[in-house]
């Protein structure tokens, strides 16, 4: 493969370190990227011509999910989790088994939903590789939500079948027969009643071709939720050419970086290798590392859960070159590297998303992991996690900008009447593009509020985009927290404490904390002295744990308000901030 094989190494060495003290550059960005997608080139773009506007899509990309699957099915390592291994094939092979049970067993057709939520184990991939393989639509769960939550992402997504671990199929076990889904519990100890272990359901197919499939470009494949900024989330619709724009468009930001900044690609050495210890339901983990690993055959080994100590003894061991994680997780990951022995030096890029980090993490990074550059970007569920890339020499000059624009999306900030404005002048981020998702499943009454005319999303984002097109985000307009790299709703932690009987008024905002970013604060007025302990407990009912407020003020009388009844939400948080902690 021509075209990744060049982005599979770019970062295997880098720069003299005198050489990231500032940025020298042979060419420009678009003159990079117009050699790079010209006719009869690898990452050749072509248009695609819409009703409302012209998409620019990679010629050479392979069609589907698919199509992706079968050209990368090699005898390469691809899964590691703990003492198993799994090559490309071998995981292509189990993905086959699992999609001819689910076809042939389980009645599943193209655009059925088969919903996902467990850990980040293989099984997670090859339910994911099965359902999308035979044209269903996978649905990402997000694998830390309550019974409730997890019924509504059931419900609202129609999945026919639910392919989960252990503690999920104990979660949802009492549900079951109400939702009438089939249930596959993977890892299983014992099945609840009304599900069937995965060992069991497979316990006589042998290895079998995959189920024949008529799926095109255009076709739905997966649907992520996301946290708004009120009620409850939003399940988050692609289909595959969203999905391989994403994945083609990250390697293409690779390449032009590489020869913008005259960066000689090293023959490798050895397999290239990622640490996952996010999760796979979040679109960070699920594209940018374990979908674009498949071109570039890069080993992917597995965390059942974050931990910075574990983290750096599976790079040393595994020699990873690749890591992605929030803000929170790499701040973990530079802080165990200060305090361990660990030979970190197999590491080329640490890369970033979710929420922005700080700059002088980005500045740790580059002193503390001093054979791997720094990176990140800006993207979202929406848009695939795709928008802008930024990394090396440029980020750590510029360590507050998420990065510049992809090739085949484009960006413009406007003002409260929808006006265009200038460089350097803030206003909400519109995106638009060949990765932006189709629609929110089920969700018709929010298009209006979502898209402007010509297909522009509204991001709720504020920002500015400098004089050379570096996006610098500054703001939200809508309603969320992002705690270390999960988005949380305000309206829907609200809604949660005015369930409670004490609870007459609630308002809740982003708190700054320095590992994750932002904490759950909220101001409540009540009805006389309450237990917040007490509180917490009753919210666990009806919240996930990271959706739990961390800092309360209890108000002694009723919440001010705008004239036309509004909470004034920014000086009750404000107030807050300034209070001793």
């Amino acid at each position: 493969m021509s075209g990744p094989s060049a982005v599979l190494v770019l970062w295997r060495t880098r720069p003299h370190r005198e050489s990231m003290c500032s940025v020298q550059r042979l060419i420009s960005r678009a003159e990079a990227l117009t050699s790079l997608t010209a006719p009869g080139e690898p990452y050749e773009l072509v248009d695609l011509v819409r009703p409302d506007r012209t998409l620019k899509v990679f010629k050479n990309a392979p069609a589907t999910l698919r199509d992706l699957y079968l050209a990368t099915a090699t005898d390469a390592v691809f899964l590691v989790y703990e003492n198993e291994r799994y090559t490309f094939a071998e995981t292509y092979r189990q993905s086959a088994r699992l999609a001819h049970l689910l076809a042939h067993d389980y009645g599943v057709r193209k655009g059925d939903r088969v919903a996902i939520s467990m850990r980040n184990f293989p099984e997670w991939v090859f339910a994911f590789m099965a359902a999308t393989s035979i044209g269903a639509i996978a649905v990402a769960m997000n694998a830390l939500w309550t019974p409730d939550e997890m019924e509504y992402g059931l419900t609202n997504s129609g999945s026919n079948v639910l392919v989960c671990d252990q503690e999920r199929a104990d979660r949802i076990a009492p549900r079951i027969e109400a939702l009438g889904i089939r249930v596959l519990v993977a890892r299983a100890s014992h099945a609840p009643l009304g599900a069937i272990t995965l060992g069991d359901a497979l316990r006589t197919t042998d290895d079998v071709a995959m189920p024949p499939a008529n799926i095109a470009p255009d076709d739905p494949a997966i649907i992520f939720y996301t946290s708004g900024s009120t009620g409850h989330p939003k399940g988050v619709l692609s289909t595959h050419r969203n999905i391989i724009s994403a994945l083609l468009s990250w390697e293409l930001d690779g390449a032009a970086s590489a020869r913008e900044f005259g960066i000689t690609p090293a023959p490798p050495t050895s397999q290239p290798a990622t640490l996952i210890g996010i999760p796979l339901f979040h679109a960070t983990g699920s594209h940018a590392v374990f979908l674009q690993s498949y071109r570039a055959q890069r080993k992917m080994v597995c965390m059942y859960k974050w931990d910075p100590e574990k983290a750096v003894e599976l790079i040393e061991r595994e020699q990873i070159s690749n890591f992605t994680g929030p803000p929170a997780v790499t701040h973990d990951l530079v802080e165990a590297a200060k305090r361990t022995s660990r030979d970190l030096s197999s590491l080329r890029l640490v890369g970033g998303g979710g929420a922005a980090r700080a700059p002088e993490q980005v500045r740790q990074i580059d002193r503390t992991l001093t054979s791997a550059m720094p990176a990140t970007g800006w993207g979202m569920t929406e848009t695939n996690a795709i928008g802008v890339f930024i990394a090396g020499p440029e980020y750590v000059e510029r360590p507050a900008s998420s990065g510049r624009c992809s090739a085949v999306m484009e960006l413009k900030i406007v003002d409260d009447n929808g006006n265009a404005l200038a460089a350097n002048e803030r206003g909400e981020l519109l995106v638009r593009g060949t990765a932006m998702f189709v629609e929110y499943w089920n969700r018709p009454d929010l298009a209006d509020s979502t898209f402007e005319p010509g297909g522009w999303f509204r991001t709720g984002d504020v920002a500015y985009l400098d004089d050379d097109g570096y996006l610098f985000i500054v703001d939200r307009v809508k309603d969320l927290i992002i705690r270390g790299g999960e988005n949380i709703g305000c309206g829907g932690v609200e809604a949660a404490l005015l369930m409670h009987p004490q609870v007459r008024e609630a308002a809740v905002y982003a708190v700054p904390e320095e590992r994750l970013g932002e904490e759950v604060g909220a101001t409540i007025y009540t009805d006389g002295d309450i237990d917040l302990d007490e509180l917490r407990t009753f919210l666990g009912a009806h919240l996930a744990k990271f959706e739990i407020p961390q800092h309360f003020v209890i108000a002694t009388e009723p919440l001010p308000r705008t004239a036309s009844g509004k909470i004034l939400k920014r000086q009750l948080q404000q107030e807050a901030l300034h209070r001793p902690r």
